[in-house]
């Protein structure tokens, strides 16, 4: 380990490193705040400048952030948001945390990253540290931002340091967050693994695992969501077929579980959502074409979860069909538009495809979300609307999509027409009214 090194590492055990975070999302501000309570000063860059100005104000915009230990640490000068870029000069270790989505065409869109990556290495110095934490397909780091990075004319290695370390966010995880969840680090060179290793270290609970390259950390995560991608569409192939023959898939899981060894439940639902369960997969699926190998299990998986929210109309119009109503001129209520429960994140959310697809078919679609009061798809906005005994009777058919705890499901069952419910939300609520997936 050379003399730059040790001088880095230095600066990261007696915590007068400078830390940055770039992109200060679901990823990037709950790390940049674990970083500042861990005695770091923290500069968080991201291009919008809403977000900017608002957590300079201490005002906390993401679910799995205390609202407090943000103001607080804004307030004693650990954290400072900027949308300037030259402020890269004064940090010695920076997280990239930029969103990494699909094109149209389900191709991997890493503008970000190196959108990102070259703004870095404009300001890029001797002794610096740069961790990648943005899923991508394995190669990224050494293949994209690192030969960005040595642009600047310094050598990765010896007069800068880079690694990858997936982020593991779960929003609305009431046990794992950014602090304790175990990470996984990769460096180009050992010593770039340990220098980023020690700085998780010092700032988090969880076990820090390395790993001997990149690479290997990139196709760690991507095998996470992958596993899970796979086993969603598994379960969620079983609750097609066991509709057919009339088999509650929810009791056949609940079966299931009593195994104590070779099982591990996971749940049908009307479509995948989030940032990385739906997109981490076809990343992978588009690098393994440059190895000319074509990943069939994952595409099918792919394939029978993207088919879910028309599974989910198809089921509706059969329901409304058994009482001589035609799907055209229906009105629907849906119950929650966020891809999961608790939490107001839409990002790919199955929700909104199915309200397209309702809409295609000519029904007329409410939705109602305590946590997403309005969300714009497809160039039209849309509003959540509130229901009482009364007004749940003018809907046809209310299909629960999101399973949310603050919705009292024997209050709806007791009121609505017919229900049709994609998350077992209603379980232990007998009713002739509910349909489940």
């Amino acid at each position: 380990m050379n003399e730059i090194a040790q001088k880095l590492l230095e600066k990261i055990e007696n915590k007068t490193a400078v830390i940055g975070v770039v992109g200060l999302g679901y990823v990037g501000l709950p790390l940049a705040v674990e970083k500042a309570k861990a005695g770091y000063k923290v500069i968080g860059f991201d291009i919008q400048q809403k977000r900017v100005d608002m957590v300079n104000r201490g005002q906390n915009y993401i679910g799995d952030v205390v609202d407090k230990e943000l103001a607080d640490l804004v307030k004693e000068g650990r954290i400072f948001a900027t949308t300037d870029y030259s402020k890269i000069s004064d940090v010695d270790a920076v997280a990239i945390c930029v969103p990494t989505p699909l094109d149209k065409y389900k191709q991997p869109d890493i503008s970000y990253v190196v959108n990102s990556t070259r703004e870095i290495a404009k300001y890029l110095h001797r002794g610096m540290l740069v961790v990648l934490e943005s899923t991508t397909y394995p190669g990224t780091t050494e293949e994209v931002v690192k030969p960005i990075l040595e642009e600047s004319g310094l050598k990765c290695g010896e007069d800068f340091f880079l690694a990858f370390s997936p982020e593991r966010v779960d929003p609305g995880n009431k046990v794992y967050n950014t602090k304790n969840t175990p990470k996984v680090v990769g460096g180009v060179t050992k010593t770039c693994t340990e220098i980023a290793a020690r700085l998780y270290e010092n700032v988090l609970e969880g076990e820090v695992f390395k790993v001997s390259s990149p690479r290997v950390a990139e196709m760690e995560k991507i095998l996470e969501n992958t596993f899970r991608n796979i086993n969603i569409a598994l379960v969620n192939e079983m609750a097609i077929l066991c509709e057919r023959m009339n088999i509650d898939i929810w009791e056949v899981i609940e079966a299931a579980k009593t195994k104590p060894y070779g099982f591990m439940a996971f749940y049908p639902g009307p479509g995948l959502g989030g940032h990385c369960i739906p997109i981490d997969p076809f990343y992978l699926t588009w690098k393994a074409r440059e190895y000319d190998y074509n990943t069939r299990l994952i595409e099918i998986a792919g394939e029978i979860n993207n088919y879910m929210p028309e599974y989910v109309v198809e089921r509706v119009m059969k329901i409304l069909n058994k009482f001589k109503k035609p799907l055209n001129g229906s009105k629907i209520l849906i119950l929650g538009v966020a891809y999961k429960k608790d939490i107001d994140d839409i990002r790919e959310s199955p929700a909104l495809k199915i309200i397209e697809i309702f809409e295609k078919e000519n029904a007329e679609v409410e939705y109602n979300d305590p946590y997403v009061p309005s969300f714009t798809y497809n160039g039209k906005q849309y509003f959540s609307v509130d229901f009482t005994a009364e007004s749940l009777k003018k809907y046809d058919i209310v299909v629960i999509t999101t399973d949310h705890s603050k919705y009292d499901y024997k209050f709806i069952v007791e009121n609505a027409n017919l229900i049709f419910d994609t998350r077992n939300a209603t379980k232990g609520i007998k009713s002739d009214k509910v349909y489940k997936l």
